[in-house]
């Protein structure tokens, strides 16, 4: 970080968040352009593969968000010049992944249950369970993956969690063009070959980030090379702060989950629709995660240095930085959601997607408005994780996040009133998860969370 900088301004939250939210654009993408391939076989193939890849995120929830927390204490350690213990905090989070690893086998019954939840098409059904089947046996990359990049997101070095991004993407778009419909001497492997391409990528991400880990310049800095000692108030911290966090994302994954399941049991028709709309939110959803790791970030490290203004001023930046990219995508949903939409059009079963389109369209427009109020959201429950407030962070998110489903299924399945109504509610829910966020901000008890 160049010293000239603003502490908290809006350069150096752009340096450090730019990379984050380009590296989970290039994950959306990942997942996008999977979901398209497959809809050229069957829009059941695309809602399988949305259904079947948030089930098997659902079950690693717990361990991702337990190990998410090396984020935070890896800043607040870094923040406050205790550079013996910042490899050493990966070390705790490389060794909770491969115990979360074998747990994650536990849970596949739980991950057939929810997927085999209300009237599902047989064939998206058996499609779904196939995909979610196969993807569990790879989350241990996933884990190792998303360990080293809360290491090098915590010291701030997100450049290198972009980068490694951006070729396990190269990756999977290539073997899902292979796998999924057959090509070099590769048979067709269908929705089983975009899950094994998945698994590749992120197993080919995970070895760059870790290649880069122990090199001589990390080495120099941090020791890593000689930091696989277990921690024991290191590992208890993580332990004891990210299960906030792990339980916060396991609950809000069940939620949203449920959320699309119910969605989906309202018939093919509504599936669809929703797929599509959720495949683009997700495009907006999913880079803002990169501001708010890089939120965390800057602001567990300067509550670490207790410079506090600086961190209020980072958190003022990250708010300007996520609004200018969020209005810029509610004009596109606007502005050209019949496009948006025609661009999952199946080669095949056209009469189910043709009864989606203005479902999907009113759905995309709708949209729009809560794009902006996840910036917002992201943002604030951002700051308030790397100042170490996980516990009212859990609390708040897990609480809303089942709101909106309760809404749901409360205007859908009991009032009878149709998806249209159902989508109304949902955004209205989602409008709430700003204001509640921003009056603990507000609060300022945050600002004596951290204890190192």
């Amino acid at each position: 970080m160049k010293r000239n900088l603003k502490k908290g301004g809006f350069q150096e939250i752009l340096i450090v968040a730019l990379p984050m939210l380009l590296s989970m654009s290039f994950d959306t993408l990942m997942t996008f352009v999977s979901r398209l391939f497959l809809s050229r076989l069957s829009p059941e193939y695309m809602n399988a593969a949305l259904s079947g890849g948030l089930t098997q995120i659902m079950v690693l929830t717990f361990f991702t968000g337990l190990i998410s927390y090396t984020t935070a204490l890896v800043a607040q350690n870094f923040g406050a010049n205790l550079h013996q213990n910042v490899a050493k905090v990966l070390t705790q989070a490389l060794l909770l992944s491969f115990i979360s690893a074998p747990l994650l086998l536990l849970l596949k019954p739980l991950g057939f249950f929810m997927l085999s939840f209300g009237e599902i098409n047989p064939i998206q059904l058996e499609a779904q369970k196939s995909y979610f089947n196969f993807l569990i046996y790879g989350s241990i990359f996933s884990l190792l993956r998303h360990s080293f990049s809360c290491f090098f997101s915590g010291i701030g070095k997100t450049k290198i969690v972009m980068q490694a991004a951006f070729i396990g993407m190269g990756i999977n778009i290539i073997l899902n063009y292979v796998f999924i419909f057959g090509h070099f001497f590769i048979p067709p492997m269908g929705i089983q070959g975009a899950a094994l391409a998945t698994i590749v990528s992120n197993a080919t991400s995970m070895s760059i980030l870790a290649f880069a880990y122990f090199s001589k310049k990390q080495n120099s800095l941090f020791n890593t090379r000689h930091s696989f000692v277990f921690h024991k108030k290191l590992f208890l911290e993580l332990v004891r702060k990210g299960s906030s966090t792990g339980t916060e994302m396991f609950l809000n994954m069940l939620a949203f989950q449920s959320l699309i399941l119910l969605f989906h049991g309202l018939g093919p028709t509504v599936a669809t629709a929703s797929t599509i709309m959720f495949n683009w939110d997700m495009v907006s959803f999913v880079p803002l995660l990169g501001l708010e790791v890089a939120t965390m970030s800057l602001v567990g490290r300067y509550v670490g240095a207790k410079d506090i203004k600086a961190a209020h001023r980072a958190t003022q930046s990250a708010l300007l930085l996520g609004f200018s990219y969020t209005l810029i995508l509610a004009a596109i949903f606007v502005s050209i959601p019949e496009y948006l939409v025609n661009v999952f059009k199946p080669e095949l079963n056209i009469s189910v997607f043709r009864e989606s389109t203005p479902l999907a369209i009113f759905m995309l427009k709708l949209a729009a408005i809560y794009v902006i109020t996840e910036s917002f959201m992201l943002v604030f429950a951002g700051a308030l994780r790397g100042a170490g407030d996980t516990f009212w962070v859990m609390i708040a998110m897990i609480s809303l996040n089942w709101m909106a489903t309760i809404f749901l299924w409360f205007s859908t399945y009991y009032l009878k009133l149709g998806p249209y109504i159902g989508w109304l509610s949902v955004v209205f829910a989602f409008l709430c998860f700003p204001v509640i966020l921003f009056m603990r901000y507000r609060s300022g008890k945050w600002h004596h969370k951290i204890s190192l």
